[in-house]
């Protein structure tokens, strides 16, 4: 069964921080190739970090620095840890998963229904 459920999102001031939680099923866990992506109104998505199986994790050009990918494989989660947050990183925040590691191309099969994240200025 192939389950992805984002939590942890919210509203958080400029310079805050919020942790997001992926809670994924074992199969699709197992996938191996995860990414968080987010998309703000009127914007297309973008990926914003992503972990295959081999290999570092990849972030985004606007987040390095500031966001941190990780993952439990004993809890079949992934987590992505976001410091420093501004204004322009609203947005509905999406977990996804494939068996090919699309990097942060929108191309994976597998998505969440989001979290809201909110950074007031």
């Amino acid at each position: 069964e192939v389950q992805l459920v984002e939590s942890g999102g919210g509203l958080v001031q400029s310079g805050g921080s919020l942790n997001l939680t992926c809670s994924a099923s074992q199969y699709t866990y197992n996938l191996g190739c995860m990414a968080w992506f987010r998309q703000a109104p009127g914007k297309e998505r973008e990926g914003v970090a992503g972990v295959a199986q081999r290999g570092p994790p990849i972030y985004a050009s606007s987040v390095k620095g500031r966001f941190t990918i990780s993952k439990d494989n004993a809890k079949f989660t992934h987590y992505l840890e976001m410091n420093d947050l501004k204004s322009e990183d609203t947005g509905v925040y999406y977990c996804v998963a494939d068996v090919i590691d699309y990097g942060l191309a929108p191309d994976y099969a597998y998505w969440g229904q989001g979290t809201q994240v909110t950074v007031s200025s």
